[in-house]
């Protein structure tokens, strides 16, 4: 597979229905929030793991679509199949000697996991397998207006132990959020994802693969808290060239979100208008909706 040659920004859009798109465990798991306007976050390590999970659901696990940060994965046995895979033996907390050598285990790590090559990865643990910066970032998202989450008080009928069976049903509390639109942005390099000493080897199967778990990944990630959870729009900037056209920045500000007049208090995705001006477009730059 040949590394991508080209520059890529994006703007992705998603909505959540009475749910929590990303709780707090030191808040009690409360919808994470922006402290000062009080709009939602939702960081990118969250988006991250359902995109790992859809391409390990899609591609059975296996290489070159391996997942490294897989849930419960020991790191330190996901280092060493590069050792045995090229014959090597590792050192303790050392890559080998040979320059050579230590690039090829990288190599074979990011020819091998998806999510290495993709968003990069720190191996270097008692098994050393090097470190890579990723070409693809996430930043995290942000709700396009305020949210009030609220606490709903559940009820459990069933208890744990026998001892406990003539004792009244407890009480417990969910947070969920009525409705929130979020906004998050992405980049990706083609320096970073080069075929070179530096790059990850980051092809167009790959980027095809990123978009359709970002269209895709909630899908298969319901549960009672992200019960409705949707991807709404994927907007892509394709730059002409290697190193880019336009500010990122910039491209950001050509998509314009906002609640349709007259809602007050928005709850679909049909109370929001998303404009994109297209007519403020810079050269070299090309806009594509994947969604």
């Amino acid at each position: 597979m040949t590394a991508i040659q080209k520059r890529y920004e994006f703007v992705f859009l998603f909505d959540i229905i009475n749910g929590n798109p990303n709780g707090d465990p030191d808040n009690g798991n409360a919808p994470r929030q922006d402290i000062d306007t009080q709009n939602g976050l939702v960081t990118d390590v969250c988006l991250k793991r359902k995109i790992r999970n859809y391409v390990d659901l899609v591609k059975g696990g296996e290489p070159p679509y391996a997942i490294y940060m897989q849930e419960k994965a020991i790191l330190n046995n996901q280092n060493q199949r590069a050792y045995e895979a090229l014959g090597l033996k590792s050192e303790t907390k050392k890559l080998p000697k040979e320059e050579e050598k230590a690039r090829e285990i990288t190599r074979w790590m990011c020819a091998n996991f998806f999510d290495v090559r993709t968003f990069g990865a720190v191996m270097t643990t008692e098994v050393n397998s090097g470190q890579v910066r990723g070409p693809v970032q996430i930043g995290f998202s942000k709700s396009i207006d305020p949210i009030i989450p609220q606490e709903i008080t559940i009820t459990r009928s069933s208890v744990t132990n026998l001892k406990d069976a003539d004792k009244e049903r407890t009480m417990g509390r969910k947070h969920i959020v009525p409705y929130g639109l979020y906004r998050g942005h992405g980049f990706i390099s083609a320096n970073l994802a080069g075929d070179g000493k530096k790059g990850t080897g980051f092809s167009q199967e790959d980027l095809d693969l990123l978009f359709e778990a970002l269209i895709n990944m909630f899908e298969h990630d319901r549960s009672a808290a992200r019960m409705e959870m949707n991807a709404q729009k994927l907007i892509v900037f394709e730059h002409a060239s290697a190193l880019g056209n336009a500010p990122a920045q910039n491209l950001f500000k050509l998509v314009k979100v906002k609640p349709k007049d007259g809602v007050k208090f928005a709850r679909s995705f049909d109370d929001y208008s998303v404009t994109i001006h297209r007519e403020n477009l810079p050269a070299g730059v090309e806009i594509i909706e994947k969604l």
